[in-house]
């Protein structure tokens, strides 16, 4: 698509106010001296939160101890799974190497996973038996996909028979455009769902929708095909600008939607979905589709969800998130441990965004807490998602805590979608990414 003069100087313009441009002149920043300390920290997990804290802190401590636990050894840029999904990017471009890459030098890594935590002892629990002792924890375990939660689910049959998840692997997000690419060529039933639960990546179930509904109209089949979208919460976006906002662009593309439906079974031979309704007598009702996306219920893991480390009442109590002060990310009664990203318990905020906002906020507050110190800023919950409505366009959705609308870009209307937003989310954030995990931005 060829930009006009104007279109080139705003984009040229707006380049300098990116997350990418930030990162990059975070870069050049003057070192701060750093604080002398031979406490033991400890970070569960080695997604994007638990490695930018990683390298924040080796960048701010002297003589600290820094181990990380995560059995995991490759790294994926997650964001980019819905444009995997989408057919947008090969399979290969969301793949960032062995996590061992990013990790500052000097920690250990400890190839295992948390199996439990007892803060009381200030001790964690590998698979393998290892009893770990720290004296600060950052808990960076990411959530869990419960797949199993779906009756007659099966996750080793996703890419197959119309069954899809972007949420799977990156293997599954890339299987899921396969299903696109054929689905749009004979048209049929398409659901499309999302769960009753806190979520990472809220916007993508949205994102592959208008995607489907696009690359259709590309190919010229969008009358052949019946779209769907189930979600089994009280609204489609948890911002309710942005839920009137969705739902208008649904109307006008033919999409039905139904809220408080959640995907509670599924029967993959037959091609048929059973959705409950809202209660816990909730009626049933079962929907024939030719193409599915699932998005599974989500939760802590169970090795936070069953310690005494998640909330035991509140809103975020069933899902056994951390418990963390919103504003400090501390965790509210064990003051020598701090959460980042999809783990916390907070209204909003399991998104790459946030890990970039909160992760200097952790660091920082953990450094002074070594020095015994009271944490001394706050951080308001920044959740940023480009919600891409169609190929080459995108709204640049970015809110708090409240849900309060927070546009960083003055230039861009956060209810009109855009080419700019389009280019960030295709072009931009990888490399903004890959700064956040090197605690660069």
């Amino acid at each position: 698509m060829p930009l006009s003069p104007l279109d080139r100087r705003t984009l040229l313009a707006g380049l300098a106010a990116t997350p990418l441009a930030a990162a990059l002149a975070s870069a050049s920043e003057p070192a701060q001296a750093r604080v002398r300390t031979q406490a033991h920290i400890v970070i569960a997990g080695s997604g994007a939160g638990g490695i930018a804290i990683a390298n924040r802190l080796a960048r701010g401590l002297e003589g600290a101890r820094i181990t990380i636990i995560d059995g995991r050894e490759q790294h994926f840029y997650q964001p980019g799974w819905t444009l995997l999904a989408g057919g947008i990017w090969p399979a290969d471009r969301a793949a960032l190497g062995n996590n061992g890459r990013y990790h500052p030098r000097g920690i250990e890594w400890v190839k295992d996973f948390v199996a439990e935590f007892d803060p009381t002892a200030n001790t964690v629990v590998t698979r393998g038996g290892q009893r770990i002792r720290y004296d600060f924890l950052v808990v960076a375990t990411g959530l869990q996909l419960n797949y199993k939660a779906i009756e007659g689910m099966d996750e080793a049959a996703l890419g197959q028979n119309g069954l899809a998840s972007v949420y799977a692997s990156p293997e599954s997000a890339a299987s899921t455009w396969k299903l696109i690419d054929a689905f749009r060529k004979t048209g049929g039933r398409a659901v499309m769902t999302a769960p009753n639960t806190p979520m990472k990546c809220a916007g993508a179930p949205v994102k592959v929708t208008f995607l489907l509904d696009d690359r259709m109209r590309e190919v010229g089949t969008r009358e052949r095909a019946q779209i769907s979208y189930r979600t089994g919460g009280a609204a489609l976006f948890g911002v309710d600008v942005y839920h009137q906002d969705i739902g208008r662009r649904f109307e006008a593309r033919g999409i039905e939607h139904h809220l408080q439906q959640r995907l509670t079974g599924i029967d993959i031979g037959a091609k048929r979905a059973t959705f409950t309704g809202p209660g816990p007598e909730g009626a049933k009702s079962t929907v024939d589709y030719d193409f599915i996306h699932v998005v599974p219920p989500m939760s802590a893991p169970d090795a936070v969800r069953n310690s005494d480390l998640s909330w035991k009442e509140g809103p975020f109590a069933g899902g056994g998130w951390l418990e963390v002060n919103r504003e400090t990310l501390q965790h509210r009664r064990f003051p020598n441990v701090f959460g980042i990203g999809d783990i916390n318990g907070t209204p909003r905020g399991k998104t790459a965004a946030t890990v970039k906002g909160g992760a200097p906020i952790v660091a920082g507050h953990l450094i002074r807490a070594i020095q015994n110190q009271a944490p001394d800023q706050q951080f308001n919950g920044y959740t940023s998602c480009p919600l891409i409505t169609r190929v080459g366009s995108a709204l640049l959705v970015e809110f708090d805590h409240d849900g309060n609308l927070v546009p960083s870009l003055p230039f861009i209307d956060p209810l009109q979608d855009s080419f700019f937003a389009w280019t960030m989310k295709v072009h931009l954030l990888k490399p903004a990414y890959v700064a956040v995990l090197r605690g660069r931005a």
